[in-house]
């Protein structure tokens, strides 16, 4: 019995054996495999960018000149670039970006031009275009006009290898052409590392850049080791920026030395008073009328061993350069009681169309005998001219922002905010939309839908888990991820939850063995707020008081400022003519105009609220013009006189 009860336990123990043997051998066929797959994915060998980069300048240079052809909408990308155009004020150029289907990356280095009057996009093609990139950036020349590009980035298809640029390009937006520009001195270096994602706008003392995305060394603490000491490691940190600062140009002094260059500085900004709180990455933020306008962003909420847990958001905010204070921007219905003035199209050329209606209305009512004040209600045959636009199918028009989204392309034309593209994440699934909107800042009385298509389908991993058993939750976002769903509800939230791996794992600690003191997301600011521009004294507009409106109303205050400027500088306003000053002089009303927008917004709100939907001057309805307070002083003077009658 002994032998046999010995027989069975080393029977025993040889199929545990066995059984345990044979679990390790399908283990590391099952790694092999995963190995294999991955050596699969990785081009790091076998593609050479030199040689890619140098058949795509080989197809350029076939173009043998300039072309300008209709076509359809572009292809969706990120990364891309859009700007209105300094030349036309009807055309906006896009150009380059890249896009990502799970699988493989495709850059572009097609130029786009959209023209806004005929709602129409033309490819340009030209033997000498800049190469394939995303992440470049370019902007509006000054004096010299044109845009210039620089730098950028490509990689492989399957990102195993990158190549950085470090080119500078013009392009002439009237000719269409590229030139690339040859400086004497050393370029920037091509780079990846530095800070990313953030504004660089316009100033009258240089420019002003705000906050970013970079990754910074940090150093954390994990746990006590067994001769009491604890752990640490140098890793790098996500960190979204807060900071501003100036860019500082100065000209040399009269009595330099030529070609003497300016003096270049930077000096920091105190943190602006109300900025978007909590901090997001991929905000981005467009130029109009000394404000930056901006849309979007992403902020990382808890980093933990599953991925980033994030908030994406649609929120519009102005940001006042000069005063260092944002304002959220919000739509408005469209009042009922507008003028006829507000049927005509947005911008520049629909106010210059306007007055010159008025104008007509005016003469029609002093050839009939009739006062000005019935001018409005003068009918007028405007002969339609060769170079008007032509009708144009109506787009639709939303009541609510575009569905949340960072890194979208934003440009403002003729005071019409331009929102193109933009990615969204759920899961591991990257959503770069397809579509464009426009958002005339001047009324804010909706969102026109440019163009709309839905994002293409997703070849990568829906949940990023080798795992065969995964959460419910994640289960159902896989289900939701296969139909297509970009969950474009009715009633969109102000930000979406969403859940996102860490791209960059192999440069960050693993923080489930780390006790990280470190936010993925920390302030870099000085402690003061900047406070609010006190009043300077200068003419403020009224609620519901049109651009032309404040400047009639205030146009000798506007004249008599910028007379004692010109004085200041040592011109003299004798010099100019009347025509002059009265351009120069409305070109300051309208820059306060729009100083003071979201303040007289925040009024007119309130007074719609209280059943007050427009403020009419006792001078308008006597029939006075634009003479201040006299026009009142006299109206009272003459009611007093009929109630001393009476």
């Amino acid at each position: 019995m002994a032998k046999d009860k010995k027989k069975g336990k080393s029977d025993g123990k040889a199929a545990a054996k066995a059984e345990k043997k044979a679990k390790q051998e399908k283990k590391s066929e099952k790694k092999e495999k995963v190995k294999a797959s991955k050596s699969a994915d990785s081009d790091a060998e076998d593609i050479d960018l030199d040689a890619v980069l140098a058949e795509y300048a080989k197809k350029q240079e076939q173009f043998l000149k300039v072309t300008e052809v209709t076509c359809e909408a572009p292809k969706a990308r990120a990364s891309s670039t859009l700007i209105a155009s300094p030349a036309n004020d009807n055309e906006l150029f896009l150009f380059g970006g890249e896009y990502f289907n799970g699988a493989l990356a495709t850059f572009f280095n097609d130029l786009y031009v959209y023209m806004i009057n005929k709602d129409e996009w033309r490819l340009i093609t030209s033997p000498n275009s800049p190469l394939p990139r995303s992440g470049h950036a370019w902007c509006r020349g000054g004096n010299a006009g044109g845009i210039y590009l620089f730098g950028g980035e490509f990689s492989s298809p399957k990102q195993g290898t990158f190549y950085h640029y470090n080119d500078f390009w013009r392009l002439e937006p009237s000719s269409r052409e590229w030139t690339r520009i040859e400086t004497k001195g050393k370029t920037p270096p091509a780079r990846s590392d530095a800070r990313s994602s953030f504004t660089f706008l316009p100033h009258e003392s240089g420019a002003v850049l705000y906050g970013g995305y970079s990754r910074v060394k940090a150093t954390v603490t994990g746990k006590q080791m067994k001769g009491g000491g604890q752990a640490q490691r140098n890793v790098l940190k996500p960190m979204v920026h807060q900071d501003c600062f100036y860019l500082k140009i100065v000209q040399p002094a009269s009595d330099a030395a030529p070609n003497t260059p300016p003096t270049i500085r930077w000096e920091r900004r105190k943190r602006a008073a109300n900025a978007p709180n909590p901090a997001r990455a991929g905000a981005t933020m467009a130029y109009h009328k000394g404000r930056g306008i901006q849309f979007g962003g992403v902020h990382d909420v808890e980093e933990s061993e599953e991925g980033i847990d994030s908030e994406f958001f649609n929120t519009l905010y102005t940001w006042n350069i000069e005063r260092n204070r944002y304002f959220p921007l919000a739509l408005r219905k469209a009042r009922a009681n507008q003028k006829k003035a507000d049927n005509v199209r947005s911008g520049r050329r629909g106010r210059g169309q306007a007055n010159e209606d008025e104008l007509l209305r005016n003469l029609a009512a002093l050839q009939t005998g009739k006062s000005l004040a019935d001018a409005d209600d003068m009918d007028i045959d405007r002969p339609r001219e060769e170079f008007d636009e032509p009708d144009l199918p109506a787009k639709e028009v939303l009541m609510e922002f575009p569905h949340p989204r960072f890194n979208a392309q934003l440009t403002v034309q003729d005071d019409v905010l331009y929102i193109y593209g933009g990615t969204f994440e759920k899961g591991d699934r990257e959503y770069t939309f397809d579509e464009m909107y426009a958002i005339d800042l001047g009324k804010l009385d909706g969102v026109k839908q440019i163009f709309r298509r839905e994002p293409e389908n997703w070849l990568g991993s829906e949940d990023g888990s080798d795992d065969e058993d995964d959460d419910d939750e994640y289960d159902t976002e896989d289900d939701e991820d296969e139909e297509g769903d970009v969950a474009m509800s009715d009633a969109k939230p102000l930000f979406t939850e969403s859940k996102r791996k860490s791209k960059q794992q192999a440069s960050t600690a693993d923080v489930s063995d780390l006790a990280s003191p470190i936010s993925s997301t920390f302030d870099d600011t000085p402690e003061e707020v900047a406070e609010g521009k006190e009043a300077d004294n200068l003419p403020y507009p009224r609620p519901f008081e049109s651009r032309r409106e404040f400047f009639v109303r205030t146009t000798n205050e506007w004249q008599e400022l910028l007379m004692q400027a010109l004085r200041w500088k040592g011109i003299q306003p004798e010099g100019l003519s009347v025509k002059e000053i009265k351009t120069k002089a409305f070109e300051m009303s309208e820059e306060r105009w729009w100083d003071c927008r979201e303040e007289i917004t925040a009024l007119e709100d309130e007074q719609e609220a209280a059943g007050i939907g427009e403020v009419v001057r006792l001078e308008d309805r006597e029939g006075g013009g634009a003479g201040g307070g006299a026009g009142r002083r006299s109206s009272y003077k003459t009611q007093c006189a009929k109630e001393k009658l009476i």
